[in-house]
């Protein structure tokens, strides 16, 4: 079905049942925003999966002539 059909049957309808419809459009519409919202963070979440070498600090050997 296409956008004209679509409409085309929604325009044939009583204002009372357009209501509904439009009701209805706006719920799938949340619906939507619902479906695509990330998740909350929380905070500590990755706690061990990250890891830094000791030398991170430490300035590189490519540098030094920089330096």
């Amino acid at each position: 079905m296409n956008d004209l059909q679509l409409y085309t049957q929604i325009s044939s309808l009583p204002a009372d049942l357009k209501k509904e419809v439009s009701d209805f459009v706006e719920f799938l519409k949340q619906k939507v925003k619902t479906k695509n919202k990330l998740k909350e963070r929380k905070p500590g979440s990755a706690k061990g999966l990250i890891k830094m070498a000791p030398d991170f600090d430490e300035p590189l050997e490519d540098f030094k002539d920089y330096m």
